[in-house]
């Protein structure tokens, strides 16, 4: 038995598995509980969950594919109704070309993981960290030279190009992040909500081209809500065909504790009930209709099984943030009829049951 620590590999898992009875390109999204060995802390959690969209390609998934996933992010945080949020774009190809320019290929994953933490830590803890990894002074300027390149997406292409290196993966991996970055413009994503930033490098070895994260511009101290990349090779371990993906992945607990701690989106409801129905008969049959009519309409509603006394159950309600109490006696079964309590102002007052449902909603 093992803990879920993404979605992506079960991902990668199921359709290897299901190879045969799928069709390709295959778009999915899922959520689920994933589980990490943090250090538990406000917004950082064990166990939390994750929202994950992926699309798999049989064989080979356009670049385009790629361009399709920042739209989507785009549309799902304005949905959410941000406005000022940041999607940074990257490719690794362009890193790893980099980094075997400079004769640092045996090193590439380690200065990858370390990149990935520049914003936390700052550039003379990096410096420090790439001088204890045995890379030299000169080439650690170089490194961090490269990735704090400025500019507009237009400018910081024509300076990647500029740099003229022969290797055919860097050059790669500049034509894929101008191809994506052009589409993601077609997509009618705004200029201001996406840029290239060749910090992001996501520390996870399977991604193998384009990388993402997004930054709430207003709340930094979150650091990256949604982050993701392509991955071409994840699948291998199950099967021998090649089945190329690219996706992101929302932390959804992680975004919504800061939200909510900040005051951007907050819960109305104090209670997950919003009446508490308490029989004061041993027959709870009306009281389990009366409940059942209470949900058909949307009104969420809690059956008092407990026989205590009218004021240990009123307390109950209170404790619980329970708005209104039903009571349901011999006469209200008789008279068809419900006797409700308010229990903010303290008011009482018999209707029909019509009428009440009216009240309560």
């Amino acid at each position: 038995m093992s803990m879920r620590f993404d979605l992506t590999v079960p991902l990668a898992k199921y359709v290897a598995i299901n190879y045969g009875s799928l069709t390709f390109p295959f778009r999915r999204y899922q959520m689920g509980k994933v589980y990490r060995g943090e250090r538990p802390q406000k917004g950082r959690y064990r166990e939390f969950y994750q929202c994950d969209i992926d699309i798999i390609g049989d064989g080979e998934l356009n670049i385009l594919n790629d361009a399709e996933i920042p739209s989507i992010i785009y549309t799902t945080f304005k949905d959410l109704g941000f406005e000022r949020f940041l999607i940074r774009i990257n490719n690794r190809k362009i890193l790893n070309g980099f980094f075997d320019y400079l004769e640092l290929t045996d090193k590439i994953t380690e200065i990858l993981r370390l990149i990935d933490k520049y914003e936390k830590i700052g550039e003379d803890a990096t410096r420090e960290l790439l001088k204890e990894i045995q890379i030299s002074d000169e080439k650690a300027n170089e490194i961090l030279k490269f990735i704090n390149i400025k500019g507009n997406n237009e400018e910081t292409i024509i300076k990647l190009k500029n740099f003229n290196i022969n290797s055919k993966m860097f050059n790669e991996g500049i034509l894929e992040l101008e191809q994506v970055t052009n589409a993601v413009k077609a997509f009618n994503v705004p200029e201001q909500n996406y840029m290239i930033d060749l910090k992001i490098a996501r520390g996870l070895d399977y991604y193998t081209g384009t990388v993402y994260e997004t930054v709430l511009m207003d709340y930094p101290e979150l650091g990256s809500i949604c982050s993701g990349g392509r991955y071409d090779n994840l699948a291998e371990y199950y099967t021998n065909k090649k089945l190329p993906g690219v996706g992101i992945s929302i932390g959804l607990s992680r975004l919504f504790t800061y939200l909510k701690m900040n005051n951007v989106i907050s819960t109305k409801a104090a209670s997950t009930a919003k009446v508490l129905i308490v029989p004061m008969i041993e027959d709870l049959s009306f009281a389990f209709k009366i409940a059942s009519d209470l949900r058909s309409e949307g009104i969420n509603a809690e059956v008092c099984y407990n026989r205590k006394t009218t004021k240990s159950m009123l307390n109950y309600a209170n404790k619980l943030k329970i708005p209104y109490v039903i009571f349901i006696g011999e006469d209200e079964i008789k008279t068809n009829t419900l006797t409700i309590k308010n229990m903010e102002t303290g008011e009482q007052e018999t209707g029909i049951i019509k009428d009440i449902i009216i009240k309560l909603k």
